[in-house]
C-alpha cells in the first residue's frame, strides 16, 4: 500500500490549528496519519541537512550534530538535544528550520529554507513522539 503524502490537504486542519492556537493545537497534530522517520523524515534530512551535519561537515564541526542516524539526531548537539518528543514548540530543530532563532543559526545554513511541507512533516513526526519508525 502506498503511503499518503504527509502534506496532503487532509492535514491542513492540524496546520490551521497551529496557526490559530499555537501550543493548544498539538493534539490536533497527533491525529494526523503517522509520520515515518525512515520514509518521511530521513529523505528530508538526506537532501537538506546531511551535507553539513555529518563528520567533517561544517554543521557537525560547530555543533556536534550528526544527522546520519536516528540515534545521532536524538543525541543532539554539544549544547543539548534538538528534538524533544511530543514538544514541537520547544524542539530546537523546529526553531532553527522555522527561522525563529538568531539568523546565524537558521537552517539549512546559507541555503533556502525548508519548504512548508518539509517543515510540517518534521513537526508532525515530533508531535507524534519522534519515533524511530
Amino acid at each position: 500500500m502506498k503511503r499518503e503524502d504527509p502534506c496532503h490537504p487532509r492535514h491542513l486542519g492540524a496546520v490551521a490549528g497551529i496557526a490559530l492556537l499555537a501550543g493548544l493545537a498539538l493534539p490536533a497534530m497527533a491525529t494526523a496519519e503517522p509520520v515515518s522517520f525512515k520514509e518521511d523524515v530521513v529523505p528530508i534530512l538526506k537532501i537538506r541537512c546531511l551535507e553539513c551535519h555529518q563528520p567533517k561537515g561544517e554543521g557537525y564541526e560547530k555543533s556536534g550534530l550528526d544527522m546520519r542516524t536516528y540515534e545521532g539526531l536524538m543525541t543532539g548537539t554539544k549544547f543539548g538535544p534538538v528534538v524533544l518528543p511530543h514538544r514541537v514548540l520547544e524542539s530546537e530543530l523546529v526553531a532553527v528550520i522555522d527561522h525563529r532563532t538568531d539568523p546565524k543559526i537558521w537552517m539549512p545554513h546559507k541555503k533556502k529554507q525548508l519548504s512548508k511541507c518539509e517543515r510540517r512533516t518534521i513537526r508532525f513526526w515530533i508531535s507524534q513522539g519522534a519515533r524511530d519508525n
